[in-house]
């Protein structure tokens, strides 16, 4: 075995092992859409005093960070994004109503003597409702929340009295509290009681008990407020009284509240489909390249290993579009390895003597010009889908760039280490056919066979091309594009039932509930969604009993709500997003290759997009976020593969400078049909095990990336091809010079190619 790889050996050992380890010791950290919980997006606004920016929102930040640490929820997460935003995970709250009722108050936190209400209130007084609903005169406050340290719910084990609230005053708010509890004592009735207020409305208005002497008050710096409190209404209040002033008002632009059953079904779904993609693109993948092939399929193994090691190290959060991420990136994997295979093949064919290992080491090398560049471009798309998109998608480009990194450590160390190891033994060696190297295949003997020239129709594959796109354009003006909840504003929620109800019920039932207008949709037998643009807590509510009353016991699934400031927000970042892809994509090609193949490659990324999203509209499916981290994968995929075939076609050139340039494009592209198609089987494998298995998110984002690579797969050969051949007629520069390498020296008669 030579030192490289030895180097190589050891190099993937280290890995495999620090994978197996952070692996077994390190827990992922799952999304909320996987775990179940709800987060909330809240964005800081001015008030009449004071401007909302960077500074300010820390500080409402530290007030919520309270509020939720005095709710007991574990693994609660709360961070702020950009200059006005603040992001709170609350992991196993289902219930959004008391989420935003703790998390979302906004005004000042005061306390209040209550006044008797003689229907005439004096300047500084107001009449609000206390806790029972009862109105009731208050006074000028007597103390706000910065006076207040901390507030702690407790039982009373001894006297088995019940919950209670106590609260630590700093500052001067022991003295005030003191001061107010000495005045109340010496009074009778209501007078005796203090509101403590927030938001406007009455958390808490106790009376000071009998033991308090008048014009002593309470001291000490703490007081305790006791009552008829149930647990969840004890934590409540303290949660509440805590959390104590914001210095800005807050707003929520966005909540989502995801089952944890959902969730369950969606890593079930996506653990499956994993199995089940990883199987079959294994088992074809050894009966194209045989013993390279089986070897390759171990590799793709401990691809998964390494992939999910390095999310778990990193402390990536795991999401359902991550998932799916991790699950496609699976099925790309192979693509190194089908790129390496094939030019060994080629190697092989063009010189037996020097034995497989040689061609193998050989087509490792010469494949890496197109790996890395195929491979970047995907990186290109991950990274923009990291830095302009939000939330889930967000994670989805975390997952995918991690997935490219470890495809190419899985090809590039670990699949040539196994390989190269293998055929190095001379039984192996002697036996090309076994090793999967020893001919080039049938699709491609048929090709160097026929020659076909499919470069000379190039008109008409133009014109199909075109004919795709118009009716695309045609589908998403004519039918319109269905933009989920995220892109539009408004609520989306989803039920199941636990008996079967018809369309027509649904509709019916919720319009009952006050809303004629949702849009009301079902899948399979016993789910439910309904879509409408303004919805609160409690009319949610309304509509979840209107829907029991038709299929008995109903549970909420997933439920987003998204500000319509925040949904046009979104719908511009996406558009940002795609016209960035398109232009760092034409710089990085133009930069690798020519103006003519990045054109190319751009124009016919773009086809492939716009007859993605309008399969879409005439199907009426939604354009949400997902299907934004579908389409960005589209862009990295098609870029992917015209890279592949614009690479042969550059080597071909540099070597045959004089000859015409349509018959050098069109055998560049013959001789990557082979890689082509079995690179993409194997991410077809993935998708459709996702789109049989997934729910209903998953199953969309596979039916687009389905349609999307195998528009690439066409785009790649009969549009990019074609638009570069068409362009190179307007191109002044002179044919390219690739870098070549030096085949190794010829091996003697009889030596079998393996190193001892």
């Amino acid at each position: 075995m030579t030192r490289a790889n030895v180097v190589r050996a050891l190099l993937a050992l280290a890995i495999l092992a620090t994978s197996l380890f952070l692996a077994l010791t390190k827990p992922a950290r799952l999304g909320l859409d996987l775990r179940g919980g709800t987060q909330m997006v809240l964005e800081t606004r001015d008030s009449h005093t004071v401007k909302a920016g960077r500074e300010t929102t820390d500080r409402a930040k530290e007030v919520l960070q309270r509020r939720i640490d005095a709710l007991g929820v574990s693994e609660s997460s709360i961070t702020r994004s950009g200059e006005r935003r603040i992001i709170i995970e609350l992991p196993d709250v289902q219930d959004p109503t008391r989420a935003a009722q703790v998390v979302g108050k906004t005004a000042q936190l005061t306390a209040h003597p209550v006044r008797t209400n003689d229907g005439k209130p004096k300047p500084g007084e107001r009449i609000l409702r206390d806790e029972q609903g009862q109105p009731i005169l208050v006074g000028p406050p007597l103390l706000t929340g910065d006076a207040i340290g901390s507030a702690k719910a407790g039982i009373d084990q001894q006297n088995l009295g019940g919950w209670f609230v106590t609260i630590d005053f700093r500052g001067g708010g022991g003295a005030a509290w003191e001061k107010a509890t000495a005045r109340a004592a010496c009074l009778a009735g209501d007078d005796r009681r203090i509101a403590i207020v927030l938001d406007g409305q009455v958390i808490s208005s106790p009376g000071v008990t009998q033991d308090v002497r008048c014009n002593v008050g309470i001291a000490g710096g703490s007081t305790q407020i006791t009552g008829d409190f149930s647990p969840a209404q004890a934590k409540n209040l303290a949660a509440l009284i805590q959390g104590g002033s914001l210095p800005v008002p807050v707003h929520i632009i966005e909540q989502r509240v995801v089952g944890p059953t959902l969730g369950a079904a969606a890593i079930e779904a996506s653990a499956q489909a994993a199995v089940i993609g990883v199987l079959l693109t294994g088992l074809f993948i050894i009966a194209v390249y045989r013993l390279v092939g089986a070897l390759a399929a171990v590799a793709l193994a401990c691809y998964a290993l390494i992939t999910y090691a390095a999310l778990v190290g990193l402390g990536a959060t795991l999401t359902l579009p991550g998932l799916a991420g991790f699950v496609l990136a699976i099925g790309m994997a192979i693509d190194a390895n089908v790129l390496a295979f094939e030019r060994a093949r080629e190697e092989y064919a063009a010189a037996p003597r020097r034995g497989v290992r040689t061609a193998l080491a050989t087509g490792f090398d010469r494949a890496w010009s197109a790996i890395a560049d195929s491979n970047i471009t995907t990186l290109l798309a991950a990274g923009l889908l990291f830095f302009l998109a939000s939330g889930p998608v967000r994670g989805f480009g975390v997952t995918l760039s991690i997935g490219v990194l470890g495809s190419l450590i899985s090809a590039m160390l670990l699949s040539r280490v196994l390989t190269e190891t293998a055929l190095s033994l001379r039984p192996v060696a002697r036996r090309p056919r076994l090793t999967g190297l020893g001919a080039t295949g049938r699709v491609r003997d048929w090709l160097d066979r026929r020659r076909p020239d499919l470069m000379r129709r190039r008109r008409l594959w133009l014109g199909i091309s075109g004919l795709a796109v118009a009716l695309a354009v045609t589908g998403i003006f004519a039918r319109g594009l269905n933009f989920g909840v995220e892109f539009t504003g408004g609520r989306l929620v989803d039920y199941s039932t636990s008996r079967p109800v018809g369309i027509d019920a649904a509709r019916a039932a919720v319009a009952d509930a006050g809303f004629p207008r949702a849009v009301v949709q079902t899948s399979g037998t016993d789910d439910i969604s309904v879509r409408t643009e303004k919805l609160t807590n409690a009319e949610e509510k309304s509509i979840r009993d209107a829907l029991a009353r038709q299929g008995g016991q109903v549970t909420k699934q997933r439920d987003e709500l998204i500000g319509p400031t925040l949904g046009q927000e979104l719908r511009i970042k996406a558009l940002i997003a795609l016209a960035v892809a398109l232009l760092v994509q034409l710089a990085y090609l133009a930069l690798r290759f020519r103006w003519t193949f990045a054109v190319g490659t751009v124009l016919a990324m773009f086809h492939d997009v716009v007859i993605v999203t309008g399969v879409f509209a005439w199907l009426g499916k939604p354009v949400d976020g997902v299907f934004l981290a579908a389409l960005l994968t589209i862009i990295g995929y098609s870029v992917n593969d015209s890279v592949v075939v614009f690479d042969r076609i550059r080597e071909l050139w540099g070597a045959r400078p004089k000859a015409p340039f349509p018959e050098v494009a069109n055998l560049g592209a013959l001789q990557t049909v082979p890689r082509t198609v079995n690179t993409g089987m194997g991410a077809l494998f993935i998708l459709a095990a996702l789109a049989v298995l997934g729910g209903e998110s998953l199953t969309d984002f596979a039916i687009a990336l389905l349609i999307g690579i195998l528009v690439g797969t066409y785009s790649s050969v009969f549009t990019a091809t074609p638009l570069a051949i068409v362009l190179e007629r307007y191109a002044k520069a002179p044919a390219p010079r690739p870098k070549r390498l030096q085949r190794p020296p010829e091996r003697k008669p009889g030596d079998s190619g393996a190193v001892v």
